[in-house]
């Protein structure tokens, strides 16, 4: 696989170092691509350049992941109107770890071959240094106007100076380019990988290599992921799409992908999943003729959850996702997490119950029309029961008499009561 060509009809470069593609096709390459441990998860705004690393590994180089130990501690001003906050050491150690975990899902660090994926972390070096040596061996190969002349430092140096920068965040991009030239020393690693905004910082890192040992490195970079209305990407209204499925559940996560627009989704299809170019062409061509379907949708949801969880998540997600339209089970209800089945029935009315009121067979008319305001009268409870139009746990109500005993709880905590199609109510036993 050619990996610039890929990238090319994936729509995922935006900027490239003339000779890149030549030293791509004549030999194995290392190159790496830097992700800040400020969280201990990545989220999708991420995956633009998890997905590079995919792809220069399947075209048979060596992927390198940092892990910007020593970064992190400092904050990028890239794309920035303001410093980061700066993390302890324990705290880093943690998101560390967490990063480390889901990059392995990705790429390949374990089999015997040539180009398994490597992954350091730049704290490792960076902790060597004293400042007098920093400045020394690093800083006189830099100017000032060389570093003044990137966009990230102008951006926040024409503001004031309570909002300006400071010299920690000044000193980034020599930070990066140690990085590089560490790696190109150390790895032969010969290329560096990222978002469009560390240009800047790329290119610091290949002309601190180019002064120091005269040697040759490159740069590529990917465009910035946005929504076709210009929102920024990966932003819901409860904050970012994580990665881990303890901070954005499977459910979440897939309902994300399934949202987007007709626009975003034949773009984030090419960037996102790792179908074939026929393939996604045939998609949009299928999707153009039915858009009421949301085939695109459709599958972009299932590709992205599938590599970032799993076959069997996904598989529950969409069994989920069934329910609300009616199609659900009282059995596939049974076999759901608590996790998924909050994140389906998020939003609904819900209502604390007493656990010891089973001990007693409380009725389910006394449930719901006395210690809940599920139905507003016992007679309103009865008409819609004799109608039909009453289930508990997606099992209809034939006696609104019936005793509910504990046997009934789901995730031993919960009972899901519908009245006629559209509406949910949750009871949760505390």
């Amino acid at each position: 696989m050619n990996f610039i060509e890929e990238l090319k009809w994936r729509g995922m470069i935006h900027d490239i170092m003339p000779g890149t593609e030549e030293l791509l096709s004549k030999e194995v390459t290392t190159g790496y691509i830097g992700f800040d441990p400020t969280a201990d998860s990545l989220h999708i705004g991420h995956m633009v350049q998890v997905m590079l690393l995919v792809h220069f590994q399947r075209s048979g180089h060596v992927p390198v992941a940092l892990i910007g130990g020593a970064t992190g501690m400092i904050g990028d001003p890239s794309g920035k109107s303001e410093e980061r906050n700066l993390l302890d050491e324990a705290t880093l150690l943690k998101n560390q770890e967490g990063i480390k975990k889901q990059l392995s899902k990705f790429l390949d660090f374990q089999s015997d071959k040539k180009n398994r994926a490597i992954m350091v972390n730049n704290y490792d070096w960076m902790k060597e240094y004293s400042f007098l040596g920093f400045i020394r061996d690093i800083g006189k190969h830099i100017t000032v106007n060389y570093m003044m002349s990137k966009d990230s430092v102008k951006k926040r140096l024409g503001s004031d100076e309570k909002e300006g920068m400071s010299f920690t965040e000044f000193s980034y991009q020599l930070v990066q380019g140690t990085d590089f030239l560490y790696l190109y020393n150390e790895l032969g690693c010969r290329l560096q990988m990222g978002g469009s905004d560390q240009w800047g910082n790329i290119v610091t890192g290949t002309e601190l290599i180019r002064r120091k040992t005269g040697g040759e490195a490159f740069a590529l970079t990917c465009p910035l992921i946005t929504k076709a209305d210009g929102s920024k990407f990966g932003k819901t209204e409860s904050g970012n799409v994580w990665l881990d499925p303890e901070k954005t559940s499977p459910y979440h996560f897939y309902q994300f992908w399934l949202n987007v627009s007709d626009e975003d989704a034949s773009k984030y299809i090419k960037i996102f999943t790792l179908l074939g170019r026929e393939e996604i062409e045939n998609l949009i061509a299928e999707h153009n003729k039915m858009p009421h379907e949301r085939l695109l949708q459709k599958r972009l949801a299932e590709e992205v959850t599938m590599m970032v969880h799993s076959r069997s998540e996904l598989d529950a997600v969409i069994e989920a996702s069934q329910i609300l339209f009616g199609k659900g089970t009282t059995e596939s209800l049974r076999k759901m997490s608590e996790n998924t089945f909050l994140s389906v029935f998020e939003g609904v009315p819900s209502f604390d119950i007493k656990k010891e009121m089973l001990a007693d067979g409380i009725t389910f008319t006394s449930l719901c029309a006395e210690q809940s305001q599920v139905f507003a009268s016992k007679g309103e409870l009865r008409r819609m029961v004799q109608g039909g139009g009453v289930s508990i746990n997606k099992t209809k109500v034939e006696d609104p008499d019936q005793p509910v005993i504990a046997d009934l709880l789901l995730n031993k905590k919960y009972l899901l009561i519908q009245k006629g199609k559209k509406n949910f109510y949750l009871l949760r036993f505390v």
